[in-house]
């Protein structure tokens, strides 16, 4: 799973479709969405995680972070 985020991590951070704003943005969305779930004392999806690593990644990579 490692090298499947690092992958894709890569591929978002060399996208120039998509903005800082973006990147941002979509990691602030999800990053609320976990809180909300926890709040609630509800299970996160693996899957959530997974982006939210791989967006942090991205940020990271592009120097953001």
């Amino acid at each position: 799973m490692s090298i499947d985020i690092d992958h894709t991590s890569e591929r978002l951070a060399n996208d120039p479709r998509l903005s800082d704003y973006d990147f941002w943005r979509s990691l602030k969305n999800l990053e609320n969405e976990i809180f909300q779930l926890s709040n609630r004392k509800e299970p996160v999806p693996i899957e959530m995680l997974r982006w939210r690593r791989i967006l942090s990644r991205a940020r990271h990579k592009r120097g953001m972070a």
